[in-house]
C-alpha cells in the first residue's frame, strides 16, 4: 500500500492507494469520525481483483490539510478535493463508495460531476439526508424540533464546546464509544457527559475492532483533533443553501445503497419508509434495490468486511 499526498482544492490530502496504476480506480470516501484506515479492509480486497482502490483522508482528517475556517467545509470543497485526486490519478470515470459523511459527499459528488462517476456504492446515508431542499427550511431547525438540543449534530454547532468535552473525556475513550455505538436510535449527548460513561469503566471491542485499530485512530485524532471533522456539521445550513439550484435534481448515476439493519440512521424517523419506498427510487432513477446487512450497525463496512467487499465488486462488475 503507497500513501502519498496530492494537492486537493487549495489543500493537501492524504491518500491511500493500493492496486495496478492502471486498474479502474474505485475512490473509497469516509465519513465521521473515521478515516482511510475505515477502508483498510476493502482496499487490499479490491486491489487483488485488479482495481486501483484509492482512500483519501478527507480535509480536517488524518495526514490531510485542516484549513481553520468553518467556512473551508461545505458541500463544493469536499466534492472540489475529490475532484482533484480524481484528477490527479486519472482521465476516465471513477468507481466510488462513500460511508456517512462519505456517502454525502459521494451524493454532492454525482449531482455536481456525474461526468466523473461511473457507478456508486453508497452506505449508510441516503439521498434524503443531505440532499437539497427548500432552501428556506434550515436543516439544523428541523433536527432540533425533531430530536432536541442534546442530538449531536445539535451539539456539534456551538464552537469549541464538543471539543473541550472531547478533551476532558480524552480521545481513547471517544474513539471506543462512538465506534462500538449500536443503539438503533438516533445519538443523544447530553450535557452532562452521562453517553461516555464513567471514566473507570472499560469499554469492551467487538470482534471486528483490535486494539490496534483503536490505537490507529487515537493517535491520529490525538494529533489532528476532531475539528476539523465537526466542521462538517457545522455547514449543514450553509450547505442547504448552497445547494439551491439542484433542488428537484436526480442522481443520474447506477447506484448500489446498503444500510446496517441496527444502524441509528437506518431508525431515523422516515429513513426506512424513505429507503424501501417510491421517493428513494425517484431521486436515484439508476438505484438497484437497496440492501439491509443483518446485524450490522452504523460502520458497516468494518463491521461486515467482506459482505462489503462483495457488494462492491458485484456491482461495479458490471460496468
Amino acid at each position: 500500500m503507497e500513501h502519498r499526498k496530492l494537492r486537493g482544492n487549495g489543500v493537501d490530502i492524504h491518500v491511500a492507494i493500493q492496486g495496478p496504476s492502471d486498474g479502474p480506480v474505485v475512490l473509497l470516501i469516509h465519513g465521521f469520525p473515521t478515516l482511510w484506515y475505515s477502508w483498510r479492509h476493502q482496499i487490499p480486497g479490491l486491489a487483488a481483483l485488479g482495481y486501483r482502490a484509492v482512500a483519501p483522508d478527507l480535509r480536517g482528517y488524518g495526514d490531510s490539510d485542516a484549513p481553520p475556517e468553518i467556512s473551508s467545509y461545505t458541500c463544493f470543497h469536499m466534492v472540489g478535493d475529490m475532484i482533484a485526486v480524481i484528477s490527479a490519478l486519472t482521465e476516465d470515470k471513477v468507481f466510488v463508495v462513500g460511508h456517512d459523511w462519505g456517502a454525502l459527499i459521494a451524493w454532492y459528488l454525482c449531482l455536481f460531476r456525474p461526468d466523473k462517476v461511473k457507478a456508486l456504492v453508497n452506505l449508510s446515508v441516503p439521498f434524503s439526508l443531505g440532499g437539497p431542499i427548500d432552501p428556506t427550511v434550515k436543516p439544523l431547525d428541523v433536527l432540533r424540533k425533531f430530536y432536541g438540543d442534546d442530538f449531536y449534530m445539535c451539539r456539534f454547532q456551538e464552537v469549541g464546546e464538543i471539543e473541550a468535552e472531547i478533551s476532558e473525556v480524552g480521545v481513547e475513550r471517544v474513539v471506543r464509544r462512538i465506534l462500538t455505538y449500536r443503539t438503533p436510535r438516533p445519538l443523544i449527548l447530553p450535557k452532562d457527559k452521562s453517553f461516555w460513561g464513567p471514566k473507570d469503566e472499560t469499554i469492551p471491542l467487538p470482534s471486528w475492532l483490535t486494539e490496534e485499530d483503536v490505537a490507529y485512530y487515537v493517535s491520529k485524532f490525538e494529533e489532528k483533533g476532531y475539528t476539523g471533522g465537526v466542521n462538517y456539521y457545522r455547514n449543514f445550513d450553509r450547505n442547504n443553501e448552497l445547494l439551491a439550484p439542484w433542488v428537484g435534481c436526480k442522481i443520474q448515476v447506477p447506484t448500489k445503497f446498503a444500510i446496517g439493519e441496527q444502524d441509528l440512521v437506518y431508525h431515523f424517523p422516515g429513513a426506512r419508509e424513505y429507503i424501501h419506498g417510491p421517493k428513494f427510487k425517484e431521486d436515484v432513477p439508476l438505484l438497484e434495490e437497496p440492501v439491509v446487512i443483518e446485524g450490522a450497525a452504523h460502520f458497516v463496512n468494518q463491521e461486515k468486511p467482506q459482505e462489503i467487499l462483495q457488494l462492491i465488486v458485484d456491482f461495479i462488475s458490471k460496468f
